[in-house]
């Protein structure tokens, strides 16, 4: 017996760049392979095995890892591969490259200055050295380092080729700019010279349109990888960058970053492929580029080898499938040698086919491996790990006795009974694989069992016993039982089993497993004895009826009985409700019969809903009234004309209402003439030679049909003639008629009815009403004013005689600040002949007019009264000099006010003599400069003195008194 394994790889040579400046002079490729006895290690460099002694080499081995000592580039550059070997076989580990790492200096050669206009765009070229690998990235600097380039919408770095891009350059780009190229795998960075950019001033500043100067290239991903799309483009206004898809929507792991410059794609999956599109758009015009990205895929197994051992001589067939974009080849090596076999199928093994095996699955995007070890072997048999056991069968029941020795080739199997050498019969078999079974068990089959087994090796036996046991018997059956929705019941289940051994009782609903624990809320066990199995079935819906079994269990044998539960609750939804027949105030439905859910179904109730019910339902009216409970069809009376509806039917049993049916898909029933008309018809007043006739429109429920609208009939009172006038706007209100031949003030009588595509409605009640009035014909006469204040004045005229006015409009302006169009107005009732006018300038002169109006509109206006608003009162208070006491009173002095030029002059003094707190009190005027008060009693009070004038009071001074 082999104790021992062949080479498992658990280290492997990574591809590996040496930077060509490294101050470390050595490479190490790593290799380590886990194997009994261990493995022996070779490199090989493509195909040729590296020969470590060679005389100067470069090469040594440290453990399995391969250490190129001063490395040169023309000689060890290259694909590196390992091998691990020892008595069982040999492996090959993947493929490495060696690759030196450079990233030279930019060229020393002066860069020419570029010149561009401002609110042109600007491309300074990076241009960089030769390097590898070719992964760089790139900043740009301006004028000194590290003043590096922030990039916004209006500058832009490709990562592809170090370009920098402006899309409208202005006056603060002027400077010196330098590329900075970096190697993140040597971790090296390089300068380029300094371009001078020079912006040209041009005014005014010109817009060019959009133009895309970085375009990304149809561009193939793989799986699970990260790229990023580049679009950049030049503009005045600066462009705004906008990107799609134009084979659905872009990917949901997608970033739009660089101000829109940058679409990253994260985790790319095969779903994402496709032609991408970026937009550059400005006021000035838009450019658009598309190209597409391919998704591809490194293999990866979908199936693959594994170590395994078997028996000489047996079949066996090894398998490995991988997928990948493009699809995998697959090839084998057997011992690290290529293996060439159409198919890994291998009958009747031999020694020979013992040995490490690999598949390896390869596209152009890489290699994967997968190694195993076949082991063929041979023994004699031997039950070291696994002899014959002790076995347990209930009475009447059947049991396997298992016989498993290790052996190879398969060997051949006898049984006995004790001594008695045992044979097949109808009880008895000894199966292929050397188990023994026993049917319908019986106490004298209880005994000492060997197995005996033998090959070209050698050959073994092993013994067990079987020990019988009492069978399980169900005692208590569960009965058939009958519930309402929400009442409990119970399932009984008892059984008798052997002493020996425990019983468990497991309950199933139509063949699945009741799990108590997570339906706890309807099923609960009883705990009376571990013999009895009784399930309480609590709060019981329809979904809980069915066939119950119950399962007494033992660990070798188990039996079941069932019973039904019927659950009656009420009726299930009727289905597929439908209109089958409409006419313009009736529909007729059809519906099939939900689940009575054992309950005769006693009647269908039918619900309707419209555009006007908001989303509540609300019961139907049918014929017959009520709908019985076989009935499968009903009609719905009462409804609206043309007017779209759903429906659904609800059943009602004895034992409640169902649920509602779906809603029947949404149709309009028939169109009809039109029965309601317009409410509340009037009218009148209006423009001179006008009639306007006023209504409340009809709802929109009682449309009844499409094309809907008014006709208005109209006629003076002592007319027979009517004459009538079609609206075409259902939601119209009012219909003016102009003729000049109209008198005013005439009566007319006017109705309203409505009308649709199927004819016309009933008209409203007749209504009387007036035409428009004549506006007032003449002006007001003796206008008269004058002026009361700085601010007010007050103006009064002789009323007019007509009988038709409605009042009077005061409209006042200064002659020279202001226009007439910026004049003030004020409107005054028809019983009235005077106004004030209120917040004027002070010291100005003003225009008045009056006219009168009424609803036929204005008449003409009088002549201009002219009025002279009089100076403004003093601005500054008068200043209070003293404060005296006496006995009983108070003596308050103040200065003389000094008004200025444009202030009116003084008259006198107002003294407003009030408690603390009110707004009024005593009022006092005087000539003089002072002023004699009564003292309070008690309290607080306020003096406020302030100047009188013509133009009104002036400013207020305040002193507090205190009783």
């Amino acid at each position: 017996e082999a104790t021992g394994y062949g080479p498992v790889l658990e280290e492997q040579p990574v591809e590996t760049i040496y930077p060509e400046e490294s101050p470390e002079a050595k490479i190490t490729m790593s290799c380590r392979a886990r194997a009994s006895p261990p493995a022996t290690y070779k490199w090989m460099m493509g195909d040729m095995e590296i020969d470590l002694n060679a005389e100067g080499s470069h090469y040594s081995l440290v453990g399995g890892n391969l250490v190129i000592s001063n490395p040169i580039k023309t000689q060890h550059v290259g694909n590196y591969s390992c091998s691990a070997t020892n008595m069982y076989g040999t492996v090959i580990s993947r493929e490495a490259s060696v690759q030196f790492g450079y990233l030279d200096l930019f060229s020393s050669e002066e860069r020419e200055s570029v010149y561009v206009k401002e609110g042109q765009g600007a491309v300074l070229l990076c241009a960089p050295p030769p390097h590898y690998p070719a992964e760089l990235s790139f900043r740009w600097i301006l004028n000194e380092f590290p003043t590096f380039i922030p990039l916004d919408k209006r500058r832009f770095i490709s990562q592809i080729t170090g370009n920098l891009y402006i899309s409208k350059v202005d006056s603060s780009d002027s400077g010196n700019y330098s590329c900075i190229a970096s190697s993140p795998s040597i971790s090296k960075s390089v300068f380029s010279n300094y371009i001078p950019l020079v912006p040209l001033a041009e005014r005014p500043i010109r817009k060019y349109p959009a133009d895309l100067k970085v375009k990304f290239p149809d561009t193939t991903a793989l799986v699970g990888q990260n790229i990023t799309l580049e679009c950049f483009a030049l503009g005045n206004p600066v462009p705004e960058i906008r990107w799609k898809r134009l084979d659905g929507q872009l990917p949901p792991n997608h970033e739009v970053r660089m101000a829109g410059a940058h679409l990253h794609l994260y985790n790319v999956q095969f779903e994402d492929g496709g032609t991408y599109h970026c937009e550059a758009v400005n006021t000035r015009g838009k450019d658009y580029h598309t190209a597409r990205v391919s998704v591809e895929a490194f293999p990866e197994w979908v199936e693959h080898i594994s170590s395994t051992e078997k028996d000489l001589s047996s079949d066996y067939t090894m398998s490995c499938i991988a997928n990948g974009k493009p699809k995998p080849r697959i090839r084998w090596l057997k011992n690290g040698e290529p293996f060439y076999r159409k198919e890994m199928r291998f009958s009747s093994l031999t020694f020979d086919d013992s040995g490490m095996y690999q598949c390896i699955a390869e596209n152009h995007h890489g290699v994967i491996y997968a190694n195993a070890e076949l082991r063929v072997f041979a023994c004699a048999p031997t039950f070291e790990h696994n002899p014959v056991k002790r076995v347990l069968a209930a009475k009447n029941g059947r049991v396997v006795i298992e016989c498993r020795p290790k052996a190879a080739p398969k060997p051949t199997f006898s049984w006995s009974k004790d001594t008695e050498l045992l044979s097949n019969s109808t009880r008895v078999f000894i199966w292929e694989d050397g188990s023994l079974e026993i049917l319908n068990v019986t106490q004298a089959d209880e005994g000492r069992y060997t197995c005996f087994t033998e090959n070209d090796r050698g050959k073994a036996n092993s013994t067990g016993s079987l020990l019988v046991t009492e069978s399980t018997k169900i005692t208590l059956a569960p009965s058939n039982a009958d519930v309402k929705v929400g009442e409990n019941t119970w399932m009984q289940c008892g059984a008798s089993h052997d002493p020996s051994l425990d019983i468990t009782f497991i309950w199933s609903l139509d063949g699945l497993v009741i799990d108590l624990h997570k339906d706890s809320q309807h099923y609960e066990r009883t705990s009376n004895g571990s013999s009895n199995g009784e399930l309480l079935i609590k709060n019981a819906q329809l979904k809980h009826a069915g066939r119950y079994t119950c399962t007494a269990q033992t660990p070798i044998d188990n039996v079941t009985a069932s019973a039904h539960l019927v659950v009656r609750g009420p009726p299930g939804a009727p289905g597929g409700v439908r209109v089958m027949n409409k006419t313009d105030k009736s529909v007729t439905l059809q519906w099939s019969r939900g689940a009575d859910n054992h309950s005769p179904i006693s009647k269908y109730t039918i619900q309707y809903r419209d555009s006007f019910s908001k989303g509540v339902w609300k019961n139907a009216t049918t014929s017959p009234a009520d709908v019985e409970g076989n009935a499968e069809m009903a009609t719905v009376v009462d409804l609206f004309p043309w007017t779209e509806y759903e429906f659904r039917v609800i059943a009602t049993s004895t034992l409640g209402t169902g649920e509602p049916s779906s809603p029947s898909p949404k149709d309009k029933t028939l169109e009809a003439v039109p029965v309601v008309a317009p409410s509340d018809v009037g009218g009148g007043g209006g423009t001179s030679k006008e009639l306007t006739i006023t209504w409340t429109p009809v709802q929109p429920q009682y449309y009844y049909g499409p094309n809907f609208g008014y006709i208005v009939a109209f006629k003076p009172q002592d007319e027979a003639h009517w004459m009538k006038v079609t609206v075409a706007d259902p939601q119209a209100k009012r219909y003016v008629h102009k003729d000049s031949s109209i008198h005013p003030s005439t009566e007319f009588q006017v109705k309203v009815k409505a009308f649709n595509s199927k004819g016309e409605g009933p008209f409203s009640l007749t209504a009387v009403i007036y035409s428009a009035q004549d506006a007032p014909s003449k002006a007001p006469e003796s206008v008269d004013g004058r002026a009361l204040s700085a601010t007010e004045a007050i103006v009064w005229w002789l009323p007019l005689s007509q009988s038709n006015i409605d009042g009077y409009q005061v409209k006042y302006w200064r002659n020279h600040e202001d226009s007439e169009g910026g004049a003030q107005r004020v409107v005054v009732s028809g019983r009235e002949n005077h106004t004030r006018l209120e917040g004027m300038k002070p010291n100005s002169h003003y225009y008045v007019e009056v006219r009168g109006y009424n609803s036929a509109g204005y008449g003409p206006p009088s002549e201009h009264l002219q009025i002279h608003t009089k100076k403004a009162p003093p601005s500054r208070p008068p200043k209070i000099i003293g404060k005296k006491l006496k006995a009983q009173s108070v003596n308050i002095a103040w200065e003389t006010v000094e008004p200025l030029a444009n202030e009116a002059p003084i008259d006198g003094y107002k003294v407003l003599y009030r408690q603390q707190g009110h707004s009024t009190g005593t009022l006092y005027t005087t000539s003089r400069r002072y002023i004699d008060l009564p003292l309070p009693a008690d309290g607080n009070y306020v003096v406020e003195v302030r100047a009188h004038t013509e133009g009104g009071d002036g400013a207020v001074a305040r002193i507090h008194i205190t009783g």
